[in-house]
């Protein structure tokens, strides 16, 4: 599992000052202390960079040492620096292979095991009381491995957990701990931040500062303190300026952060409460999961449509997900947003909403003559266009037509065709989040809970709401494709294939193409090269109101690998073969769709889990803090499998039962 609490990422490199003071070398290991219990619990899975900070000297030397196992290598400390009053206010923490020993003039002197490697960090305590990373070198001059196997000295105590000063006498206490669990990353070259003060300040008077009414900070901060109280795995990051004000502010919980490693290959981006100027201006990550439903995985509030906001919330977004970039991003089109994506995304395929742009062609177009003539002139180029050739000659019909070359919105439009034309999109994969048809809706997570006027503390009330509605509605659709029996109507060998694989739901949406094999009236085989042939279907299509035309398909068939590639591009816009390709599939005398055209995305039994992490490595016994975490995340787990039947849910809460009644009774012997 990861974690990276109590780490500040700040952009900004701190220099030296000259305190009056003393420096103390040494080759320490220093395995009698480490940083506070839990914090990171030896996984680590960021190297060490500048601007990082820390509560304490000891969490600094916690956090490179564990880096270091990750890696391969030890540590030892070369060198603190302390004031007068013996205080500490610098330190050196480097590779155990630095520098070189002192000669020996012993008879057997050891062998040299240093190569004066130059891989270190020094850090300094600030004005804040926190200690900060000020240099970092992560290069070694020699071999490093974590499958080595070597031991090094200064790992002892990693996989025990800690001899620090900590003692937690009972659960209630072990919890206050999560409460100081936070990152925070600051976008801005600002000087240091007194993070002890005003973290959730409600002054507006600053421009970067986020606009919260009275009450609004302290009922964030409850609510992300109850989260965490009861999610062990609740994951928030807090963004400050440099009066230590909130400025931005990112959450997300365990459910969402194992959810998107089944369903993260397609995730909306929405800002629509950001850019319609809501009294919370949330922005939401948005997937799909194998239902066709929306899933959350990730909210923030940010101060303003600005480049650097969202560069930052999307670089804590994906620090979440483990530096793990989605493969498509869907946003409103917004030059600041795509900026952002480049630069936090730069491998994603970034599409722009095509709903959300065709909404506005009102507020843009109305009002020019020949209005309606423009907008079917538009539907047409846009959504019935299969070739980016036949795009461009109805865009610049259009254009031309309708005397419309000076409308700017228009050619801001045709700079951005790739990233919202269907036609552009079809090598995307969008999961169906794309719409490619006008009567295709795409609705906000949290539309019906959540309006212009909302306040903030009467969304946080509505957040759990929201959440709990869709948790239902995916448990009740799971149960439904588990133990119904889907009725076939069409007796296609594909339909019945993919019923003993697939959710209802997908079931639902792919019986649409098996019917649409019908109204395709003409399968030929236009020419073949080798194994490659390549086949045209006639389709029956809607292209305005109550009017249909017979429009011709190319569809690419290989026999030899069982591809087939439609140029309507359904399977990547939605997850599923097309009436097209089902019809030359069918007349290849094919029974089953190829296994690469199986998704397990939409499978029935994809076997999610959403809980993190069940092991016992690395947790300490003698603990309270690490015992706390793992019987959570155990008992979490049963609580996972007891829902599934209500057989199950009985026999669960009868084994609970009979663990407490044993658990009293170690208490009474050991009385």
């Amino acid at each position: 599992m990861f974690k990276m609490d109590e780490v500040s990422l700040n952009s900004e490199p701190v220099g030296d000052d000259d305190a009056d003071g003393f420096e103390i070398e040494g080759d320490c290991a220093m395995t009698e202390y480490v940083g506070q219990a839990g914090i990171i619990q030896g996984e680590n899975p960021l190297p060490p960079a500048v601007g990082m900070e820390f509560e304490s000297y000891e969490d600094v030397y916690y956090f490179y040492n564990c880096y270091a196992k990750d890696q391969g290598f030890g540590v030892r400390v070369s060198n603190t620096w302390y004031r007068k009053s013996k205080e500490r206010y610098r330190g050196k923490l480097s590779c155990s292979s630095a520098g070189f020993k002192k000669k020996s003039e012993a008879n057997r002197p050891r062998p040299e095991t240093r190569t004066g490697c130059p891989a270190m960090i020094k850090f300094r305590l600030m004005d804040s009381k926190r200690w900060r990373i000020i240099e970092v070198e992560v290069e070694h001059n020699h071999l490093i491995s974590p499958k080595s196997g070597k031991f090094y000295k200064s790992h002892k105590h990693l996989g025990v957990g800690t001899k620090r000063a900590l003692q937690l006498e009972s659960a209630e206490e072990a919890q206050k701990i999560r409460l100081f669990r936070t990152v925070v990353i600051d976008t801005e070259d600002n000087e240091s931040l007194d993070v002890d003060e005003g973290v959730f300040g409600n002054n507006v008077d600053y421009c970067n500062q986020l606009k919260l009414k009275v009450g609004d900070a302290q009922a964030v901060l409850n609510y992300f303190t109850h989260l965490q109280l009861i999610n062990p795995n609740f994951f928030y990051v807090v963004d400050l300026n440099e009066k230590g004000c909130l400025r931005n502010l990112f959450w997300t919980d365990a459910r969402a952060r194992v959810a998107y490693g089944y369903f993260g290959d397609a995730v909306a981006i929405d800002t629509a409460c950001l850019t319609n100027k809501y009294e919370v201006p949330l922005v939401s990550f948005v997937g799909v999961n194998h239902h066709g439903q929306s899933v959350l995985l990730g909210c923030g509030l940010l101060v303003g449509e600005t480049t650097e906001s969202y560069t930052w919330l999307f670089r804590a977004w994906l620090t979440c997900m483990l530096g793990r970039p989605p493969q498509a991003i869907i946003t409103d089109q917004c030059s600041t947003l795509q900026t952002a994506v480049a630069d936090v995304f730069p491998r994603a395929s970034h599409c722009l909403c095509l709903s959300h742009i065709m909404q506005k062609i009102p507020e843009k177009l109305e009002g020019l003559y020949e209005y309606e003539a423009i907008i079917a002139a538009l539907n047409k180029a846009v959504y019935h266009s299969l070739r980016p050739e036949e795009f461009e000659a109805a865009w610049e019909d259009m254009m031309q037509r309708h005397g419309l070359r000076d409308q700017k919105w228009l050619q801001v439009l045709y700079e951005d065709r790739k990233r919202w034309v269907p036609v552009y999109l079809k090598d995307t994969f969008l999961a169906g989040m794309f719409p490619i048809q006008p009567s295709d809706v795409v609705s906000s997570f949290f539309e019906g809970y959540l309006d212009k006027h909302t306040p903030l503390k009467e969304f946080l009330d509505k957040y759990d709401q929201a959440l709990q509605t869709k948790h239902h509605l995916e448990d009740l659709a799971d149960m439904n494709s588990r133990n119904s029996t889907y009725m076939l109507k069409s007796g296609s060998y594909f339909e019945l294939q993919l019923s003993k694989l697939y959710t209802n739901d997908i079931l639902e949406m792919f019986k649409r193409e098996v019917e649409g094999m019908y109204s395709c009236f003409s399968t030929r085989q236009l020419n073949a090269d080798g194994p490659i042939s390549t086949y045209i279907v006639k389709d029956q299509v809607e292209v305005e109101r109550n009017r249909r035309e017979a429009r011709d398909y190319e569809i690419f068939y290989n026999a030899t690998e069982m591809e087939v590639l439609c140029i309507c591009g359904l399977f990547n816009f939605k997850g599923y073969l097309c009436r097209h390709a089902l019809c030359v599939l069918n007349q290849n005398g094919m029974e089953e769709i190829p296994p690469q055209y199986i998704l397990s995305r939409w499978r029935k039994d994809i076997p999610r889990n959403y809980v993190l992490d069940y092991s016992s490595n690395g947790v300490d016994a003698n603990n309270p803090v690490h015992r706390f975490d793992h019987l959570y995340k155990c008992v979490v787990q049963v609580v996972e499998e007891g829902r599934k039947s209500e057989d199950r849910y009985k026999f669960a809460l009868q084994a609970l039962d009979q663990i407490l009644n044993k658990l009293r009774l170690v208490d009474n012997q050991s009385m």
